[in-house]
């Protein structure tokens, strides 16, 4: 599997031992950046980098997914999410790594660098990357709606208000 990661200077020292135990696991790492460390750095070009990367492999037909983070993880979930076609993922325990791709079908994760221990971190990654999207109906019929607001801005028949109807 192709696996996209970005970061900022917060997370840069956990990118170099991800992105090793991914290329030893076997997957594909494409690194988005930064290739060095600068404490005034801003996440949302890397992040956003690498969330157009797997939406550019999935709809090639790749296997592929992302993995962003930073101190918190917030700011990076938020730059990815941006990015038409990802649905990232804030992770900060297995369940959430493995709920992420089961319930939600996430394409990217987010993790907090600052806020768990490398080997958490790595076992997080593992479980998401290992972890296959159930497609119940209820989950794919979840999804579409989300699909369908970010093309269209509504989602019919489910009272999504417009903004712009409210004056």
């Amino acid at each position: 599997m192709r696996i996209h990661i970005a970061t900022d200077h917060a997370g840069l020292d956990f990118s170099q031992h991800l992105q090793q135990h991914l290329s030893d696991s076997g997957h594909e790492v494409i690194d988005h950046g930064p290739a060095d460390y600068d404490a005034l750095d801003d996440y949302p070009a890397f992040c956003i980098n690498a969330a157009q990367a797997v939406v550019h492999d999935q709809t090639a037909g790749v296997d592929a997914l992302g993995v962003v983070f930073g101190g918190s993880g917030n700011g990076e979930q938020i730059a990815a999410n941006k990015v038409r076609g990802v649905r990232a993922a804030l992770v900060w325990n297995l369940s959430t790594a493995k709920l992420a791709r089961d319930h939600n079908d996430a394409n990217v994760i987010s993790i907090g660098a600052r806020q768990h221990p490398v080997g958490d971190v790595i076992a997080f990654i593992d479980a998401f990357i290992a972890e296959p999207f159930t497609a119940e109906e209820r989950h794919v019929r979840r999804i579409a709606q989300l699909a369908e607001y970010e093309r269209t801005g509504t989602i019919a028949g489910k009272g999504v208000d417009s903004y712009s109807e409210r004056g």
